[in-house]
């Protein structure tokens, strides 16, 4: 493990050398760019020539339907539908569940837009419960202090694959007679307690965007054991046909969209899942290296641990960034001086309620409400979003042990620095 603080402290060419910033004009520590992604190859070109000579390229086809099986097989349900995107997949499972005006969905505020903006263009009003300051997912006691006579579900977000409180969210929900929806976007392959992910949940969400572990460049996916459920959100994605229990489709009409799955991402997703065991393993491993080096670093903290997560695959690598342990650095001047050094990372989200999107004309007609999210203030989530949350991309750690050596090295070298008595 490379201890870099006592390197550039006990040799003093070395520390001259090194302290220099790269935002200052000083070299950087790495040039040379981090594992690309998303990551395709020879498998995938196969993949996507079978489909062509198939000459099936949508409307339900069979790499569609095959992968839908393979991946709820995967994550431990009985049933999966393929669908275009991650956002359409949230807004058909609240649709499926008879979920819509009038009602009210709790959802975290420290999250992408669309686990939120989901629920409204279903009709629903999405209600910010805060997040837990030592984990960045929903806190199970907010939750419960948001239900009212109108809370019909909540969304459990795992935020960058790292598993929420599953067994109070599903107690709560079931002292409460409410939903649970797992929003799994970053979560491919996270387990609790041993059960993958998407698997313990009422329905669960997952997105195959560009970005994401499994990926296609867009793409989506619902997943269920209740096949009643399933029969209802296979007809919303499927221009409201209607799913007979014998897996045929009947001519009955009812109210959907067309959301599925064109053959082209199905067949990138087949391979892209044969994939993820081995690159999930090497993310873990990776994580484990840079925790331990890490911990020399005191203005940098770790998000609790919990024996109850059995697995994390770090779509996103989230630490905490403690500013007055680098004398009063301002996390946004750190981070740029990181990516100077070659080590991209980012301060993550802005707290959702903070958004425009929340109190236009577009949000008050579809939803009916008039909530003034302007007035919200969760402490936890603008703690997290406006002072100490620092994410590097789980990608990153895809690479090599000297890829995870730069990454510390680059931050005992702004260590170094302040601890000559320099100013960022």
């Amino acid at each position: 493990m490379l201890q870099v603080e006592s390197k550039l402290i006990t040799n003093q060419e070395g520390e001259k050398t090194m302290a220099n910033l790269a935002i200052n004009g000083g070299s950087p520590v790495r040039t040379a760019p981090f594992p690309q992604w998303p990551q395709g190859g020879e498998a995938e070109m196969l993949q996507l020539e079978k489909v062509l000579k198939a000459e099936q390229w949508g409307t339900l086809g069979k790499e569609a339907l095959a992968f839908a099986e393979k991946f709820a097989q995967y994550i431990g349900v009985k049933h999966g539908i393929c669908v275009n995107n991650g956002t359409v997949s949230l807004e058909l499972i609240l649709r499926g569940l008879d979920i819509g005006y009038g009602d009210e969905v709790i959802v975290p505020p420290y999250t992408f837009i669309s686990t939120a903006s989901a629920v409204a263009i279903a009709g629903a009003t999405p209600v910010f419960a805060d997040i837990e300051n030592g984990t960045y997912n929903i806190d199970p006691a907010s939750v419960e202090a948001n239900i009212t006579a109108n809370t019909k579900a909540v969304i459990a977000v795992h935020a960058g694959g790292r598993p929420c409180d599953m067994d109070r969210i599903m107690e709560i929900a079931k002292k409460h007679g409410i939903y649970v929806i797992e929003d799994c976007a970053q979560a491919h392959g996270s387990q609790w307690k041993g059960k993958k992910l998407g698997s313990i949940g009422h329905a669960s969400s997952f997105s195959f965007q560009a970005s994401k572990n499994v990926s296609c460049g867009e793409g989506g996916a619902i997943m269920t054991d209740d096949f009643e459920f399933f029969k209802k959100f296979w007809h919303y994605h499927n221009s409201g046909r209607a799913y007979e229990q014998a897996g045929e489709l009947s001519g009955l009409m009812l109210m959907g969209a067309n959301s599925r799955l064109p053959e082209w991402q199905a067949a990138v997703l087949t391979v892209q899942l044969d994939k993820l065991e081995e690159q999930i393993e090497r993310r873990m491993e990776n994580a484990e290296y840079l925790n331990a080096g890490l911990k020399q670093f005191d203005f940098i903290k770790f998000l609790d641990t919990d024996d109850k997560i059995t697995r994390n695959t770090y779509h996103l690598y989230i630490m905490k960034y403690i500013s007055e342990n680098l004398k009063g650095v301002k996390r946004e001047r750190f981070i740029s001086a990181m990516t100077a050094e070659g080590i991209p990372c980012s301060r993550g989200y802005v707290p959702l309620y903070k958004m425009n999107a929340f109190s236009t004309p577009n949000f008050r007609k579809s939803t009916g409400s008039n909530t003034d999210y302007s007035s919200i203030h969760l402490e936890n989530t603008e703690k997290a979003c406006n002072e100490e949350a620092l994410w590097m991309q789980g990608s990153m750690l895809l690479g090599s042990k000297r890829d995870m050596d730069d990454i510390l090295e680059a931050m005992g070298k702004i260590s170094c620095y302040y601890k000559r008595g320099s100013l960022l």
